[in-house]
């Protein structure tokens, strides 16, 4: 679910293209939603993004995909086609988006994980969350969970942030997994295989790495996107 602001620059910056070819300034979106900074606009931009609703264009000024639109904007709009929005020309539409892109799915949060020391196995469901199709692949279970702790926040995943889980009993070296140690204690690690050995390593100084026998380590999904809310 959107915030009002994220609806608002959603709208302000697909009536901008549509009437004018060229999307909005980052100024002109700050004046239209009446922020005090350009830094505010950037923090709605990556929700958006990180939503599935737009697309920024890597190595390309001011190039944004508007990959989908709300019901209740599309329905004012009278109907949406995306389009890609170059600098201060239109690019030709673009190719039709997998249906894996342009829809987001509901997955269900089963509560917290731990990036730090780890807590109780989690196993039931809090609520649900939109996650955008393009994170998953068709063929597999997914969950999400709500990240605890910052031990791994040098691999970018914060304390509150969701973190989208393909679930799948192997993993391969250095992969991020949900790790249930023990039979009993659930934590987000990365995985070092190490001979008959397994290690969980943070990506934080402050945490060591905990080296377990490999029947101790249940690997119950590896981690496959990120949803961070501002």
């Amino acid at each position: 679910m959107l915030t009002k602001k994220q609806i608002e620059l959603l709208e302000f910056i697909h009536t901008r293209t549509q009437r004018d070819g060229v999307p909005p300034s980052f100024d002109e979106m700050k004046d239209a939603l009446d922020l005090r900074s350009k830094s505010g606009i950037h923090r709605l931009i990556t929700a958006l993004e990180e939503r599935g609703f737009i697309r920024r264009l890597a190595h390309k000024a001011r190039a944004l995909e508007i990959i989908k639109l709300p019901d209740a904007i599309a329905d004012k709009a009278g109907g949406f086609t995306p389009r890609v929005i170059e600098g201060d020309k239109t690019a030709p539409p673009p190719a039709a988006l997998p249906i894996e892109t342009v829809h987001a799915l509901e997955l269900p949060v089963m509560g917290r994980i731990a990036a730090g020391t780890p807590i109780e196995a989690i196993s039931e469901v809090s609520h649900h969350v939109a996650v955008p199709g393009s994170m998953m692949r068709g063929d597999a279970q997914h969950y999400a969970l709500e990240v605890k702790g910052d031990s791994m926040i040098e691999a970018g995943i914060n304390d509150g942030d969701i973190v989208v889980i393909r679930e799948t009993g192997t993993a391969d070296s250095g992969d991020i997994v949900v790790a249930l140690v023990e039979g009993h204690e659930a934590t987000l690690k990365t995985l070092r295989k190490r001979g008959n050995a397994i290690a969980l390593e943070a990506a934080n100084p402050a945490y060591e790495t905990r080296v377990f026998p490999a029947d101790q380590v249940k690997v119950q999904g590896r981690l496959v996107g990120l949803i961070r809310t501002y």
